[in-house]
């Protein structure tokens, strides 16, 4: 008997490919990749990097929130950039939303996001232990 379950919430946008918002196993939740969508229009935020990284992430935040948790709950963030000049600025808007101890992280430059983004992040959130 399998304890994965598939956490889903409006509140960030729908899977655009076939995956899920998160899978919980245990205490440990494995956050898909969010990238600036809006969730009620399935549109992506346009504008600055900044612009997408809040979207980025209010998404993670909604998807943790519907796991029962909250972004400070986030062990390891893995953030991806198509500029890696932006690199400063979205750390910036990173500390918006995160506080010490920061989450480990990962940044990496790519060629390409889904649909013209600028950011992407995923991350591995531990709940309740």
């Amino acid at each position: 008997m399998s304890n994965r379950a598939a956490i889903h919430t409006d509140r960030a946008p729908a899977a655009i490919g076939p995956y899920s918002q998160a899978i919980k196993t245990g205490n440990t939740v494995y956050l898909s990749g969010q990238i600036p969508l809006d969730p009620q229009t399935m549109e992506l935020v346009g504008g600055d990097v900044e612009l997408q990284a809040r979207q980025v992430f209010e998404n993670l935040k909604a998807v943790c929130e519907a796991a029962s948790g909250s972004l400070a709950d986030i062990a390891k963030l893995n953030i991806y950039l198509t500029d890696l000049e932006t690199f400063s600025r979205v750390n910036q808007v990173m500390e918006e939303y995160f506080q010490p101890p920061y989450p480990a992280r990962a940044a990496v430059g790519v060629k390409q996001l889904p649909r013209g983004s600028q950011v992407e992040a995923e991350g591995i959130m531990v709940v309740g232990d």
